[in-house]
């Protein structure tokens, strides 16, 4: 079943790499986008490969344990890094990059969720 393409909304979140749901091809587009966020020897894996709502489940475990990881490292950097010996600009920089990173990733796991979305509503039949 394809979804009608005059009642399809994308989010603002809607990764510009995935074709819009019920276009030509865009489940390839979204199973592609996807297999770039997991890490590749899951990209490869017969299941996810056919059964796309489950690669983006995957992706979207991936995603949100990047978000921790980064939440983590930028919570923690201001304690943790003067014992490395880094100097103050050296640390603000990290800290930027972590915040910088942290929105990016929050960013991307709305994308993956909108994404599994489509799929799911695509793939009723995977529900049971």
């Amino acid at each position: 079943m394809l979804m009608s393409l005059t009642t399809t909304r994308l989010s603002p979140d809607w990764p510009r790499h995935v074709k819009t749901p019920g276009s030509h091809d865009w489940e390839r587009s979204a199973v592609k986008w996807l297999r770039e966020l997991v890490p590749a020897r899951y990209g490869s894996y017969p299941a996810l490969l056919r059964h796309p709502v489950l690669l983006a489940r995957h992706a979207h475990l991936q995603v949100q344990q990047e978000v921790r990881v980064a939440r983590t490292a930028l919570q923690t950097a201001r304690a943790d890094l003067p014992a490395l010996g880094l100097h103050e600009a050296a640390i603000e920089h990290t800290i930027k990059l972590y915040a910088a990173e942290l929105t990016q990733l929050q960013h991307l796991a709305r994308g993956v969720r909108a994404v599994a979305a489509a799929l799911a509503a695509q793939s009723p039949s995977l529900r049971r």
